[in-house]
């Protein structure tokens, strides 16, 4: 039974053509048997400039690419792949993390990860399939897209359908993200409306409720589901899910206005959270709004490792993070709606109970 489930595996990889560039033909020969065992079709590339030509002529799903290479370094070679192919998932391996390119740079290519190299392939593979993941269902929104921008009421309705079926497809993977997500929606609606914001800006953080969790698609069931404590790896991986969200949403225009909140919601108004380290305003508005009605959703959520924290103590948390972790402005607003429109907020926990 279980070599049946391996082949039914292998068999649903052999879909995706991953190509690895790597100067040392070492690290290729190793990484053609650790895929080429795991179902994936393979190709193997020493000359980094021979693989940029590769994936000018051929399709690939992923890249696997070394940094440190001769005659040019990785991130050239992304810099010249990104000028006519800006959907192929790269992930960067780099022999220590010292000599990993600056974030700016990993930000601007649009580099989907990178990790150290290791005799250990294990970090990498959970890399590979999350990225695998992100792939699946981008090719499941460019597909709709593409049938269904014939005309805008098509295009309208795609676009609600497409939003019933990613939030389907999370919320089957995560329990905790179904009831969630609704009310991170809600909140955010809440906080807009307090703002007088207009309805183009309250739609957008709707929809940006609902999705802002939708890159958890990409990140591994067994770190998703884990009860205990994560590793540094881990946590890592679920840290990436904020850019894979922003990444499967890229290949579908409809989705432009949200995906800010879909890549941002993280940040900390200090320059301290992920993926960007944006601080201030740097942070887009409708994000710092979600990740207010995000945090105090989940400190008001009971998990499987804590109770939900007392709305006093929630109170608390949010005086002292503002300025730090929340945009203080945004934040008196939102402390607001707690202290004199709270009969608000239970009706949306109600209406959406975890």
């Amino acid at each position: 039974m279980r070599k049946g489930l391996q082949n039914a595996v292998n068999n649903l990889n052999n879909n995706y053509k991953i190509i690895a560039v790597d100067d040392e033909e070492g690290i290729i020969d190793s990484l053609s048997i650790f895929l080429k065992r795991s179902g994936y079709e393979f190709t193997g590339v020493t000359n980094p400039v021979e693989a940029i030509e590769r994936i000018r002529n051929e399709h690939f799903d992923l890249m696997i690419l070394d940094f440190i290479m001769t005659p040019i370094h990785g991130d050239q070679v992304v810099e010249e792949i990104r000028k006519f192919n800006k959907e192929l998932y790269i992930l960067l391996l780099t022999g220590h993390k010292d000599l990993a390119p600056p974030l700016e740079t990993i930000k601007r290519l649009d580099i989907q990860g990178y990790c150290e190299k290791s005799d250990k392939f294990d970090q990498l593979l959970l890399l590979i399939e999350s990225g695998i993941k992100s792939i699946s269902q981008m090719n499941e929104i460019k597909k709709v897209n593409d049938e269904l921008k014939s005309t805008y009421e098509l295009l309208q309705n795609a676009y609600l359908e497409s939003i019933q079926t990613l939030r389907y497809t999370v919320d089957a993977k995560d329990n905790y993200t179904r009831g969630h997500s609704d009310r991170v929606s809600e909140y955010s609606v809440l906080i807009g409306n307090a703002l007088n914001l207009p309805e183009k800006d309250i739609n957008t953080l709707k929809i940006g409720g609902l999705f802002h969790d939708i890159g958890k698609i990409g990140v591994p069931d067994s770190i998703l589901l884990k009860e205990d404590r994560l590793t540094d790896d881990e946590y890592s991986e679920i840290k990436n899910h904020p850019s894979i969200g922003a990444h499967i949403l890229s290949t579908a225009s409809i989705f432009n206005d949200i995906i800010p909140i879909v890549k941002h919601h993280h940040e900390k108004y200090d320059g301290s959270g992920y993926p960007g380290r944006l601080r201030g305003n740097e942070i887009p508005y409708l994000a710092r709004i979600t990740t207010i009605a995000d945090s105090f959703d989940a400190m008001t959520s009971r998990r499987t490792y804590r109770d939900s924290l007392p709305i006093e103590e929630v109170i608390t948390e949010f005086e002292k993070c503002k300025g730090t972790q929340f945009d203080p402005e945004l934040t008196d607003v939102f402390l607001d709606i707690i202290r004199n429109n709270y009969d608000k907020i239970l009706e949306i926990k109600e209406k959406y109970k975890a």
